[in-house]
């Protein structure tokens, strides 16, 4: 998908599907492009791509129709340019809270290149768009999404003024940072922990904005998660499954042969 299909999607509720992908070896996009997925995420607040490498990961998946969405490493507007000019189809905002960051986040994305006081006049209602400009950076700006993580409890608490404000086509749960905001840190099958992802969900869908999780537990869990409205489908990153796949073929051999165990790895995709 490009950046417009996505958006369209997942504000209309089809369900759309990809994974994180943390290498950015040239291979990766030919492995990925068969695998049915319709767009990547791409990290850069807990796994370390330079900018320059981020531009050229982000306008390959764009030439094969995988529209790479890139969390940004804090939810400031400056960031979500850089990346933008860089050829990403969109941003993923991390730990938002305020409706200040949500508009701040929203003028970068829907209205570049508008800034300055023009732009917070515009944002905070005190101006308006001539019609010519109007239609100008609506063209410009079509196909650029907007998500934001929703990881906190007072995220939770203030969700219903966060998703008041005109731009956001998705809202994203961070599970691990939010099972620690509940304290209940990486207890995902806690019904805490549930009923907090269920209200995000429905919350965001009742908006008309796409709803999703990175998950990288319980696919049934997942499953019953987007059977209750989630579209935005975000499973494992290359690195976990590799690992997991690799752990699970060694120890195989190893239980098969009499060896003794090797040493465990964390499958906490979210501290990659």
């Amino acid at each position: 998908m490009n950046g417009i299909e996505l958006s369209n999607a997942l504000k209309n509720g089809s369900r759309v599907y990809g994974t994180l992908v943390t290498s950015p070896s040239p291979i990766m996009p030919e492995w990925l492009k068969g695998v049915g997925l319709d767009y990547v995420f791409i990290d850069t607040e807990h796994v370390p791509i330079d900018r320059h490498r981020l531009s050229w990961m982000c306008q390959t998946y764009r030439a094969i129709n995988l529209a790479p969405i890139v969390r940004i490493p804090r939810p400031d507007p400056y960031e979500a340019c850089k990346v933008l000019d860089g050829g990403a189809s969109g941003i993923i905002a991390p730990y938002v809270e305020t409706v200040e960051e949500v508009k701040a986040l929203v003028g970068a994305v829907k209205f570049r290149p508008l800034k300055g006081k023009k732009l917070a006049g515009v944002l905070d209602g005190s101006s308006k768009l001539g019609s010519h400009l109007d239609t100008y950076l609506r063209e410009r700006n079509q196909g650029r999404l907007l998500v934001i993580n929703i990881e906190s409890v007072p995220a939770i608490e203030n969700l219903e003024n966060l998703l008041e404000v005109p731009g956001i086509d998705a809202v994203l749960i961070g599970p691990h940072d939010l099972s620690v905001s509940l304290e209940i840190p990486e207890e995902y099958s806690h019904p805490k922990f549930d009923k907090a992802v269920r209200t995000i969900i429905e919350t965001a869908r009742a908006k008309g904005i796409g709803a999703g999780i990175h998950y990288w537990g319980n696919i049934e869990q997942n499953i019953d998660w987007v059977r209750h409205g989630a579209n935005m489908v975000l499973r494992h990153a290359d690195v976990t499954l590799f690992a997991e796949a690799l752990r699970n073929e060694v120890n195989h051999i190893r239980e098969t042969l009499g060896d003794q165990s090797g040493s465990t790895m964390s499958q906490d995709a979210e501290n990659i």
